[in-house]
This record gives structure tokens, C-alpha cells and sequence, in this order.
């Protein structure tokens, strides 16, 4: 059994242990609140941008003057995925969760015999990824630290990927990012980003039987819409992944902090047994002395 000082310096090595997780707990909480707004608030104008790129993609789906975001470029070889994870650790399953579902796409991708391109934004998503697809990341983009996420991020990102779209580096994008649901749940989805498809559970507007002409056409529309809308849908994917992280930071913490509490109480046991027998094994040394004499 370990002596008494072994014990001591394992107890005062998990109270330090402790006082980190505790203050990584309340940190996480209080940027929490914050990120937990910020993406609620952004689900109402992402949602209805969605429905009316849906509504309109309807009138133009099929034609040849369509935007090339929307109508594709006619074949399914090259898919990229973009992969959205946090930029740290400490999070529990989070990372993992998004990363899981992006590998299983991917493995599906390659089964089918199709070329696979993956685009990380965030370092966490390339340490996990590179393990299994080390020659299929072309490029991971790290998220700054700001106190509070904004639009320019996601236009840099989205800048990016239609960039590559329209120099034909791929065929098909999709978007893999944790959804927030509560503190205790999060949701890893994956989108198709290009061409463009609404997401599942975005209703259109409901004409009642009208018929609308728009003017400009909807194809010109479209074409400064398109944008905006994949802009906005990287945007909610930041958006959700920070509340999510700090939900699961948050989370993660808590439980380390109190199983460091649960570790000091059995330490602490074990020490005092372990002093209690070295005082008997003493006092039998004693009284047998005093006997012998």
C-alpha cells in the first residue's frame, strides 16, 4: 500500500485537479447564456431565408438558366464535406459526435467509388478525421477566438467553399455541424449545402393557389440569394456548434469536478485506514516490548 505522503500528494494533486474543472464549469456557464441566444435567435431568419430559396428554387428547378448553385453541375463525382467542430477539447462527446457522422458519409462516399474532399473548420474535427482520411483533408479553418461570433466569419467560409465550387473542385458539398438542443442534448446533422436543397422541416410559404411574377425573374433573384442563404446556413452552423460546446464544456466539467470530489473522499479513506494500522501496528509494538521486559 502507498505511505501517507503518497497519499497526500495524490489528495492535493486532485484539489488543484478540481479547482481547474470548477472553474472551467462556471466559465462555460457564463458564455453559455450568451452563445445559447445568439443561436436561438439566428433559427427564425435562417429557417425562412431557407423557405424562400425553396419556394423559388421550385419556379426554376430543371431550366437551364438556373444558378449554377442551385441546378448542379450535372454529375455526383466529387463530393466535398465541410466538417464543423470547436477549436477545443474538454467538451465530452462533442467533438466526437459531429466527427462520427461525418465519417460515416464519408465511408459511404468512397464505397460508392466517388472522390471525397473534406474541409475542417476547426482543429478538433482534423485531429480526429485525419486519422482514418489523412489525404482527403484539403484545407482546415480554424475558428478566431471572439467573445461573440459574427457574420464575417461565415462569409469568409462560405467565400471559400463557392469559390472552390466554381473552379470545379467539387460536385456536391455537405455541412456537418451539431444542432443544440438543450444543455443536456446535442444533435450531430448533416446537410447538402450545393447544390442547394431546403432543409428537412423547412415549410415553403403558402401561396393559397396564387401564382406570383417576380421582377427581376426569379433566376436573378436567385442569384444573389443563393449566396446569402449558404452564408447563413454556415452562419447557424457556428452559431449552434458554439452553444453546443459550451453546453457540453459545461456539462463535462460538472461531472469531472464532482468525480474529483468523489476521488478526495476514497483518497482520503484510504489514508486514514492506512494511518490507522501503522498507529495499531505501533501499539503492539510497544505493548509487546513492555511484555518482553
Amino acid at each position: 500500500m502507498p505511505s501517507l505522503k503518497s497519499f497526500r500528494n495524490r489528495i492535493t494533486s486532485v484539489k488543484s485537479t478540481q479547482k481547474i474543472t470548477k472553474a472551467m464549469q462556471m466559465v462555460a456557464a457564463a458564455k453559455f447564456k450568451r452563445a445559447q441566444d445568439a443561436a436561438e435567435t439566428a433559427r427564425p431568419y435562417s429557417m425562412r431565408v431557407a423557405g424562400v430559396v425553396a419556394n423559388l428554387a421550385q419556379a426554376s428547378a430543371g431550366q437551364d438558366g438556373a444558378p449554377l448553385l442551385l441546378r448542379g453541375t450535372g454529375k455526383d463525382d466529387v463530393h466535398l464535406l465541410v466538417v464543423m467542430t470547436a477549436e477545443r477539447g474538454l467538451c465530452g462527446g462533442f467533438n466526437t459526435n459531429i466527427a462520427r457522422a461525418a465519417r460515416d458519409h464519408a465511408k459511404a462516399v468512397l464505397s460508392q467509388g466517388k472522390t471525397l474532399k473534406i474541409l475542417c473548420v476547426g482543429k478538433k474535427g482534423r485531429d480526429q478525421l485525419q486519422r482514418l482520411f489523412p489525404s482527403n483533408i484539403v484545407e482546415t479553418i480554424e475558428v478566431p477566438n471572439v467573445r461573440v461570433l459574427n457574420a464575417s466569419i461565415a462569409q469568409g467560409i462560405a467565400n471559400n467553399i463557392m469559390d472552390r465550387y466554381e473552379a470545379g473542385q467539387f460536385d456536391v458539398c455537405s455541412l456537418f455541424y451539431s444542432e443544440f438542443k438543450s444543455v443536456l442534448s446535442q444533435k450531430a446533422v448533416g446537410q447538402q449545402l450545393i447544390p442547394v436543397v431546403a432543409p428537412e422541416g423547412v415549410a415553403t410559404p403558402d401561396l393559397k393557389g396564387a401564382t406570383y411574377i417576380s421582377e427581376p425573374s426569379e433566376e436573378v433573384i436567385l442569384e444573389t440569394l443563393l449566396p446569402r442563404y449558404i452564408t447563413s446556413q454556415i452562419f447557424r452552423g457556428l452559431l449552434e456548434n458554439n452553444a453546443g460546446f459550451f453546453a457540453s464544456q459545461m456539462t463535462a466539467m460538472d461531472n469531472a469536478t464532482r468525480n474529483a470530489g468523489d476521488l478526495i473522499k476514497k483518497l482520503t479513506l484510504q489514508m486514514n485506514r492506512k494511518r490507522q494500522a501503522m498507529i495499531t501496528s505501533e501499539l503492539i509494538e510497544i505493548i509487546a516490548g513492555a511484555d518482553a521486559v
